[in-house]
């Protein structure tokens, strides 16, 4: 018989206190107990949880944990091994993702490093958004439109709401010509000029429209468009 965090007392009810106080509040043992929701007839959630990080030695270690070895844990299942499993993983990947968004963008080649492999292949246009702080770091990468690139289709609320629920400082637009060839069009330069205005408006700096090529690019803002 398992018993569920909701028949624990007040004071082992880590799910209750992380609505009350917050996630930061919870220990490792009780943000451990509510990924596992249920113990056992001989011990409850949260003494499982206390286990498996003794086992392991901590949280750290825990991160390189197996799915073998997580199942050799009386307690453990093949279903909560492959669970905790998963969220070890995102955890990972947060945190790379994480340090991959602190770049500093410093010059129209800092923004193309980042995009230009993903976008040198495709074969239709891709518009692409990046959102810096005060700082000039990446805060936010997106791709917002993907088609043919026109006015109407790029639509200046799109790129600035995201800007605004970021909280972000600046932006930077790059998109791709699946040609190859990154000479920007008149539709491409029109569009440039839209969101500078835009931006002006909001008080969100508009720093660069940038065409993405085969290992080439042209950055709009160096043409002067803006």
């Amino acid at each position: 018989m398992h018993l569920p965090i909701m028949n624990m007392p007040n004071d082992e009810r880590p799910r209750e206190r992380l609505l009350l106080e917050g996630a930061d509040k919870l220990s490792n043992v009780e943000l451990l107990a509510i990924l596992l929701r249920t113990g056992s007839r001989q011990e409850s959630v949260i003494e499982l949880s206390q286990r498996i990080l003794t086992a392991f030695g901590g949280l750290l270690p825990l991160k390189e944990a197996t799915l073998e070895e997580l199942q050799a844990i009386k307690g453990i299942g093949r279903v909560k091994a492959i669970e905790i499993r998963a969220v070890l993983e995102l955890s990972k990947r947060i945190h790379t993702t994480s340090d991959k968004s602190r770049a500093i963008i410093s010059s129209p080649n800092d923004a193309v490093d980042l995009v230009m492999e993903d976008l040198r292949f495709l074969k239709q246009e891709h518009f692409v958004a990046i959102y810096l702080n005060t700082k000039n770091q990446v805060i936010h990468k997106q791709t917002l439109f993907i088609g043919s690139l026109n006015s109407s289709i790029v639509h200046p609320r799109e790129v600035f709401k995201e800007a605004i629920r970021r909280s972000a400082a600046s932006v930077i637009a790059l998109h791709n010509h699946p040609s190859g060839d990154p000479e920007p069009s008149e539709e491409d330069k029109a569009v440039t000029r839209r969101l500078f205005e835009c931006g002006q408006l909001l008080g969100i700096e508009f720093l660069d429209h940038i065409v993405i090529g085969d290992h080439k690019y042209v950055s709009l803002r160096e043409l002067e468009v803006i």
